[in-house]
């Protein structure tokens, strides 16, 4: 190097830099802290210096370091159930007798079996997973009152298992809490699913909140940073800047480069500051990967082995761990100064209990991802082969390295492991993931196939792609041709089961019929087959064939296990009910509500769930309510979000039947927007009920557009069932506008459906339509036809609903015979019908037309009074268009009525935004178009274009993208997933 004012060799020595630019931060905290259940967390991408900040915060903090516990999450691809807490806790005590536990202590056994001689014994186990979970997490909040831990900070969230996170919110929830906790996380890493946004948006229960996102430095700031480094010096202008622009001033990114350019020589000192020879010509490393792996290059060979070592462990690990897997062929001394220097290098740390890691992540990664495949397999297998030895051993991290070192005996074995313990912890979502990742990315022969399906619970699963993965490894296996006759006949059967998730039901129909011979050896999962086969969707096979083989499972034998015999009960109780079978209502009240095992329990649950949409079809809308009751209450309970969410569906249609109209709409509209949870046929049920409302509401446009896309869609997705509600409703729309031959060609189909399948059951919302269509249409014969077929095919079963539309269709017959009274008769009973199951918007509907009939036969004395209490029924209601329509009928029959105020309709939202015109900013803010969020939203890039105009109004912005700004900055909508996680 050369110098113009100091002597060769003047280059000081180089040294950690100090904490620049985060002053604010800091006393921000420790302000926040002074509160004895405070909340901080804080924010920033990785090398932004969140680790920084905390231990500076720490090494401030009042209270005495026992009275605080840090934890850390490390980056593995399974982590382990609780594990930050576990391994924090173990670091903090070493004599658990001394706490004096109680005996709920007795519930921590898995998760310390090396206290298990001096923790109370295990107690029985709890009713369901919710109340282990909970159990469970008051055991650990009491070893931390015992070790009055005042302030818990955990490291690097967003990389926690789920169990872990529910812990952190839990803790946070109890009222009286005299604990802090201090998280830190990254956003870029964090998944729009994660239970870290609840906890980042939750208040605090009493305590303080505090909510920082660190920020890179500015030029100022990367030149302080600097001259900390280099023992207070300056730095030049000049060289900050190019520095800066370098790195766009990440503090490790400095750091790193810093060190790079002191250990070439590369730093001159000119006029008074520290700067580079030659900016122009001398490059400063674009990323932090290329200062790291220079750095390391210029280490010894042991030192390099520790660095590959560490980066492979990827968490703080002891220095024996570390100094096993290092390369085998020095002997343990020469590994140790190995480690020794890689330590000095300051690329790795030893923290004061002796676990070494790098320094920053990033460095961890560079190293990581530079080892070549076979080397880094070689790494893991001995890093598994060490940790096996680790008392408990830690099935989490060694699933992780035996998958990475391509062991998939070993992986599959300590994956199930983690398994086994996350079940016992009640945490459904590890399991799923940990069995997901074996199906999708592991080559396991068939039988660790079927029997790692078995344990995953397909309801629970959310997200197309996530039932694609999973099918298309099963699919796998039975392409390789090694399954035996009875494991491809499992295999098949379980991909069948996927496809019905999916609701591709045709598809799985066929799948199932291949499996169904090969099932022979399983008696249950045979029964279950022909329960399958049993269903009607999304085939046009006749309901006599269905009910063969419902007939046969009846016969099946029952020594089985519970969760297969109640699997049984509710698939045939359901199939009866679709199909139209009064006995399936006998099967029904066998179900349950509540059950000791979980695999019982989630039968339950789909079969209320089941229960509640048929009595919805049938027409018994308080057996629909009941039985949705308990299923919701189920899932909500074990919390099974998905399944809440499709009971919620069918909870608004039956809000919608029996006129609970107040707020049904934004319900509705959140419903049909949810793509997590909901497939898209469960997403059409809720749009259908935001296109009905629009009916009664007098919006018939938006209705018309609302209910065309729905049928388009029904189409696409689902079987013909569900085309048959939203044609309906589109053809009685289009008969109100006097469009005949648009009702005829919307009810074509639908109506040779049922025909040919027999389930009339269904047909309450078609065939009045479809009736006065061919009536109006001067096809008498066929509509008289299409009344005797119904007939036919309700004869006696106890379904109101369907009962009523037959009463509706006798009625539009008796009329266009000119039998006016008979007709307004019929009417007349039709609404009493729905009015005895609770239905009032039906049943005034039917009122109308009864009052109609009465008018043509020269009874206006009885028609006025009719019309007028149907008219205050409706505006009660809030069926404005529908109130308007009897309201010109009185005034043409000389009754003067005045115009309600329409307090049951559409709430005015002034200059706000409207719940759909929020959920179509979300979509935008994530940078969907107009057709893609109308995909989503189940509406027409017509409507979407006037929702985001009528967004940009109320904002007064000129632009969408004015438009996402605004509503971010103002935090009406947050920023769209994809911003949140960069």
């Amino acid at each position: 190097m050369s110098t113009s004012d100091s002597d060769p060799g003047a280059l000081p020595a180089i040294s950690s830099p100090g904490l620049v630019g985060r002053e604010r931060e800091l006393g921000a905290l420790k302000a926040a802290l002074c509160d004895p259940s405070a909340v901080v967390l804080v924010e920033g991408e990785a090398g932004i210096g969140k680790s920084r900040l905390l231990q500076e915060l720490l090494a401030a903090h009042t209270p005495t370091s026992e009275q605080v516990l840090l934890a850390a999450c490390p980056a593995v691809r399974q982590p382990f159930t609780l594990g930050p807490m576990v391994d924090a806790i173990r670091s903090a005590t070493e004599d658990v007798a001394r706490l004096g536990l109680s005996d709920l202590a007795g519930v921590l056994r898995p998760l310390f079996p090396e206290w298990a001689s001096v923790l109370p014994p295990t107690p029985d186990p709890p009713e369901d997973a919710a109340a282990a979970r909970h159990r469970l997490f008051r055991a650990i909040e009491e070893i931390l009152e015992r070790l009055e831990i005042r302030l818990l900070a955990v490291e690097d969230v967003h990389w926690a298992d789920e169990a872990t996170l529910e812990f952190l919110l839990f803790l946070t929830s109890r009222p009286g809490q005299r604990i802090s906790l201090l998280v830190s996380y990254r956003p870029e890493d964090v998944a729009p699913d994660s239970l870290l946004l609840r906890l980042s948006s939750r208040q605090a229960a009493g305590g303080a909140r505090l909510r920082l996102s660190l920020e890179a430095l500015d030029v100022p700031g990367t030149a302080g940073m600097v001259s900390s480094m280099l023992g207070g010096e300056q730095v030049s202008d000049e060289f900050a800047t190019f520095l800066h622009d370098r790195t766009d001033g990440l503090p490790l990114a400095i750091e790193e480069s810093v060190r790079l350019m002191w250990n070439r020589s590369g730093l001159t000192r000119r006029d008074g500051s520290w700067g580079r020879h030659r900016l122009s010509e001398i490059d400063v490393p674009p990323t932090v990967r290329d200062a790291v792996l220079e750095r390391s290059a210029r280490l010894g060979p042991a030192a390099l082995s520790a660095l590959h070592a560490v980066a492979v462990l990827t968490g703080p690990s002891p220095e024996g761990t570390v100094i096993e897997v290092m390369t085998p062929g020095d002997d343990p001394a020469s590994r140790l100064a190995g480690l020794a220097e890689a330590v000095d290098s300051r690329l790795l740390r030893e923290d004061p209990k002796g676990l070494v890691s790098f320094r920053h992540m990033l460095a961890c990664r560079a190293v990581y991802e530079s080892l070549p495949g076979p080397q880094r397999r070689a790494l893991h297998l001995r890093a598994a082969r060490v940790l096996e030895g680790v008392v408990p051993p830690p099935v989490a991290r060694l699933a992780h390295h035996f998958r990475e070192a391509g062991d998939t005996t070993q992986w599959c074995r300590y994956a199930e492991c983690s398994a086994e313990l996350a079940l016992a912890s009640g945490d459904d979502a590890t399991v799923i993931g940990l069995v997901h990742d074996l199906l999708t990315n592991a080559d396991l022969p068939p039988a660790d196939v079927l029997r790692l399906t078995g344990k995953v619970p397909f309801c629970l699963l959310s997200g197309h792609e996530r039932y694609r993965e999973l099918m298309d490894a099963l699919r796998l296996v039975l392409d390789t041709g090694g399954p035996t006759r009875s494991e491809a006949g499992e295999i098949r059967f379980h991909v069948a089961r996927l496809l019905q998730q999916m609701e591709l039901f045709e598809e799985s129909r066929i799948e199932m019929e291949r499996a169904l011979p090969d099932l022979g050896h399983d008696p249950a999962k045979a029964a279950r087959a022909m329960i399958f086969l049993g269903l009607p969707y999304g085939t046009t096979t006749p309901a006599a064939e269905h009910l063969r083989w419902l007939r046969r499972v009846s016969r099946a034998p029952i020594s089985m296990a519970p969760g297969d015999r109640m699997s049984i009960r509710v698939g045939r109780a359901s199939a009866l009910l679709v199909l139209g079978e009064e006995e399936g209502w006998a099967e029904a009240a066998l179900v349950g509500d509540d059950a000791p095992t979980t695999a019982e329990r989630q039968q339950i649950m789909t079969g209320q769930l089941n229960i509640g949409h048929m009595a919805l079809v049938w027409g018994r809308y308080p057996e629909a309510r009941r039985a949705l009751t308990v299923a919701t209450g189920l899932a909500d309970r074990y919390q099974y979000r998905k399944l809440h969410r499709m009971g919620q569906v069918t909870l608004a249609q039956l809000d919608w039947l029996t006129g609970d109209w107040d707020g049904l709409a934004d319900r509705a509209a959140s419903l049909a927007g949810d793509e997590e949870l909901l497939q898209p046929v469960s997403r059409l049920a809720a749009a259908m009920v935001t296109g009905l409302l629009s009916v009664a509401r007098g919006d018939l446009d938006s209705a018309d557009d609302c209910l065309r896309l729905v049928l388009e869609q029904a189409d696409r997705h689902g079987g013909a069932e569900y085309s048959i509600e939203p044609a309906g409703a589109l053809a009685g729309l289009r008969l109100g506008a006097g469009r005949i031959d648009d009702a005829l060609r919307l009810t074509d189909e639908p109506i040779r459906f049922l025909e040919r399948k027999g389930t009339w059951i269904w047909a309450t919302g078609l065939a009045p339509v479809r009736c006065e269509a061919l009536v109006m249409a001067g096809r008498d014969n066929e509509a008289r036809d299409l009344a005797d077929a119904l007939a036919a095919g309700l004869r006696d079963r106890r379904a109101p609903g369907p009962h009523a539309a037959l009463s509706t269709c006798r009625a539009i017959l008796a009329r266009s015979e000119g039998d006016h009274l008979g007709a307004a008769a019929l009417f007349a009973r039709a609404a009493e019908a729905w009015q005895a199951i609770s239905g009032p918007y039906d049943a005034l509907l039917s009122r109308e037309r009864q009052a109609g009939c009465l008018l043509r036969a020269d009874r206006s004395d009885e028609a006025l009074p009719v019309l007028t209490e149907t008219f205050q029924g409706l505006s009660a209601l809030g069926a404005r268009g529908d109130a308007e329509r009897v309201m010109r009928t009185l005034r043409a029959s000389g009754v003067g009525v005045k115009r309600p105020s329409w307090h049951g309709g559409r709430r005015s939202y002034g200059n706000e935004l409207s719940p759909r015109e929020l959920d179509v900013v979300r979509l935008l803010v994530g940078g969907r178009t107009n057709r893609e969020i109308a995909g989503v939203l189940i509406l027409s890039p017509k409507t979407v274009a006037r929702h985001v105009e009528g967004a940009m109004r109320k904002l007064e912005v000129s632009s969408r993208t004015a438009l996402a700004v605004k509503v971010v900055e103002a935090g009406v909508v947050a920023d769209s997933p994809a911003d949140a996680r960069r």
